[in-house]
């Protein structure tokens, strides 16, 4: 009986610790793509991702219509290449992070600084995989609205 117990014990302090350490490197992997945009490194950028990512935005159209935009990885890497250091400044708050093996799912809200003006902000939804040790992203889609970003 005294053997269970300190098993008990032992597997309630090592589960959490080993928990926090999966989300850390989640959050790692997903910081990486904002620091690549932040520091226009479109090598980094493009590391942040899996070979088939997906890259989606939701948006409003002119008709008030709710739509879905898909953006290509390569055209984003392109953008962020061609920006100064400094020019895209993505703030994000990690509010929630899950994660199955090799699945994770990251909820972050942010708000988004173009050439250190405010754009707009929103929410993005992550789905990262990991690939021989490392997370990367495979989804992510977004919302983006101008007002009631607190």
């Amino acid at each position: 009986m005294k053997s269970f117990f300190i098993f008990v014990v032992f597997m309630s302090t090592v589960i959490p610790v080993q928990s926090q350490a999966s989300i850390d490197s989640v959050k790692a992997a997903v910081n990486q793509l904002f620091t690549a945009m932040k520091n226009a490194d479109g090598v980094m950028l493009k590391n942040s991702f899996t070979d088939s990512a997906l890259l989606q935005t939701i948006v409003t159209n002119k008709e008030g219509k709710i739509i879905v935009m898909t953006e290509s990885i390569a055209g984003f890497v392109d953008f962020i290449n061609k920006e100064a250091p400094g020019n895209a400044d993505e703030r994000i708050v990690f509010e929630s992070i899950k994660i199955d093996g090799p699945l994770a799912m990251a909820w972050t809200p942010y708000e988004f600084y173009y050439k250190a003006g405010f754009s707009h902000c929103g929410v993005n939804s992550f789905q990262l995989v990991k690939q021989a040790g490392v997370w990367k992203i495979q989804y992510i889609i977004d919302t983006r609205r101008k007002k009631a970003c607190q």
